[in-house]
């Protein structure tokens, strides 16, 4: 494969911070772009005196221009309930405005371009597990319609480049990914569960707990993204694990791995939050040759050290 120079909006993220050192592994030159409204320049830390690798603060719904690019990757967006919850604004903005200056730049060079949405496109899902077909069950004015359509919208403005301008792009819809780098307030379930383990505090489960999830660790995730990524598949291909957890059996696995002895507290189920969510992978498996490899008792443990760390930054922070 030729070295290219690739542009990761959200770079400075959980996951766009991890699609950089796996594009810069491959050998690759990297341009992470990202306003640090969610996201963290400490991801991107160890990456300061990589030569082929560069950080650009700047807010990517006003038109932008980082130079001659052979691919974009636009994982630019909060993610999180919490972060998207406040800042319901600016995540329609980078979904609309963002989506279409991202792809701007694509064209505007020829490079490829890399959409990173979301299995919320399936909202409440009356189909399980979901495949790419499926088009979905979304409240457009409930409070996660911020997000979901959002995420909607930039595939719809992604095809549209596709139809009109002819540009090469791809649309992978990403679950319940964890790993070290999420944000210890993240809001979503096993940044919770994690932080209230090991502070001893209860696990707060939210309704009954029977509702389910299909969690993809890290290292999987990335994987399937560039295989899709150096693929001549369009998409939408969905990437995620899965292997479908309860949200008390997550609770139990997390209360297993770090050895707390925190009980479990239930909270009211909040508006519109799916009953389940699990991926048909069967595209990706026939089309990409990926299905991921770590199973969740095992990508725990691989972040239980990330997460004692921040539990511990917590710590020492409020005793400053």
């Amino acid at each position: 494969m030729n070295k290219l120079r690739a542009m990761v909006t959200g770079g400075a993220g959980f996951l766009g911070s991890h699609l950089c050192d796996a594009l810069l592994a491959e050998g690759h030159s990297v341009v992470a772009v990202d306003n640090l409204l969610t996201g963290n320049a400490a991801n991107l830390e160890h990456l300061r005196n990589e030569p082929r690798f560069e950080l650009r603060r700047l807010d990517i719904c006003e038109p932008f221009d980082c130079g001659k690019l052979d691919y974009v990757f636009h994982l630019a967006c909060p993610a999180s309930p919490v972060d998207y919850s406040i800042h319901g604004i600016p995540t329609l903005r980078v979904g609309s405005l963002g989506t279409f200056n991202a792809l701007e730049l694509a064209n505007k060079y020829g490079a490829r371009f890399f959409l990173s949405s979301t299995s919320e496109c399936y909202g409440d899902p009356e189909e399980h597990p979901q495949k790419e077909s499926y088009w979905g069950h979304v409240n457009p004015i409930g409070p996660r319609s911020v997000y979901d359509e959002a995420k909607r919208f930039s595939e719809a403005v992604t095809v549209a480049y596709r139809r009109y301008h002819k540009l090469e792009t791809r649309i992978v819809r990403i679950f319940n990914t964890y790993g070290p780098r999420m944000q210890i307030n993240d809001g979503r379930v096993i940044p919770n569960f994690m932080k209230q383990a090991l502070r001893g505090e209860e696990l707060t489960v939210y309704g009954d707990g029977k509702q389910t999830r299909s969690f993809c660790y890290v290292s999987d995730e990335i994987e399937g993204l560039l295989r899709l990524a150096w693929s001549q598949e369009p998409g939408p291909v969905n990437i995620g694990n899965p292997g479908e957890f309860t949200i008390l059996e997550c609770g139990q696995k997390v209360l297993e791995v770090t050895g707390s002895n925190s009980k479990i507290k239930f909270m009211p189920l909040p508006q519109d939050d799916p009953k389940q969510r699990c991926p048909d992978i069967s595209k990706a498996r026939s089309v990409l040759g990926w299905e991921p490899k770590i199973n969740l008792e095992t990508g725990l443990k691989l972040s239980l050290e990330y997460f004692r760390q921040a539990v511990a930054g917590m710590k020492a922070t409020r005793s400053a």
